[in-house]
């Protein structure tokens, strides 16, 4: 009788370490290659659009500090089985000075996303998903705040505004909540608590490399800090 207890207490104690976690996967993401030239956005055909800002202002397709760290690359875990709650917390997309803020950004299924308009002119609201029901509505200036969700999980798509062909966020849908994406210094952190402990493929996706280069790599998450970091790496092409 002992025994057995004994046994079902290893068990027990077996089943607990394996699925329960308490930790955090983090990392840097890096950059080698030649270094794309900074363009700058010409926005003087909407008068508002120029005034609201002082400088100029600049693409935002691929931003790095002066260590090569890339800003706004998108991290997650991959084929995640995840029976929790969709977060309540709306996730919100800012059109402010005729720029899309984030630039990037992560989603759950389910989420709801607040679009606000911070402008005193027209935008319109382009969504470019694929597996995703596409939405294309009008903001005039009188209209601040729209509300959409997306009820499928889909790689980072883009969303246009049809005004002002210089503006363009990324977003990516997640059926689970363990994804990030990189501040200006290409750090990244994803609080995995709850999930298995395991071994689990981790991706990272920037706009210019696009999901057809994205990186992969395989983690095993427990409890505690797991660290991965990522370079992507931009060939010379050959001179003949």
């Amino acid at each position: 009788m002992r025994f057995s207890n004994f046994m079902s207490s290893i068990i027990l104690i077996s089943l607990m370490l394996s699925y329960s976690n308490a930790g955090t996967l983090k990392g840097n993401v890096n950059y080698q290659g030649k270094t794309p030239k900074k363009k700058s956005l010409k926005m003087d055909a909407d008068p508002v659009c120029g005034s609201s800002h002082k400088g100029k202002v600049f693409n935002e397709s691929f931003l790095m500090d002066d260590n090569n760290n890339l800003a706004n690359v998108m991290v997650w875990l991959k084929d995640v089985k995840y029976t929790g709650k969709v977060t309540e917390t709306p996730a919100v997309i800012d059109q402010k000075g005729c720029i899309y803020t984030p630039h990037v950004q992560g989603i759950m299924k389910g989420q709801e996303l607040l679009i606000k308009n911070s402008d005193a002119t027209l935008h319109n609201i382009h969504s470019m998903a694929k597996d995703n029901s596409q939405f294309n509505f009008a903001m005039p200036k009188v209209v601040k705040e729209k509300i959409v969700s997306f009820d499928k999980a889909e790689d980072p798509f883009y969303i246009k505004c049809d005004v002002h062909p210089w503006m363009k966020a990324w977003v990516g849908v997640f059926d689970h909540p363990y994804f990030a994406v990189t501040d200006e210094n290409g750090n990244y952190s994803i609080d995995v608590t709850g999930l298995p402990a395991g071994t689990y493929e981790v991706i990272a996706w920037q706009e210019k490399f696009k999901m057809k280069k994205h990186l992969t790599a395989s983690v095993t998450i427990g409890d505690g800090e797991t660290v991965n970091n990522f370079t992507f790496i931009r060939k010379s092409k050959k001179k003949n």
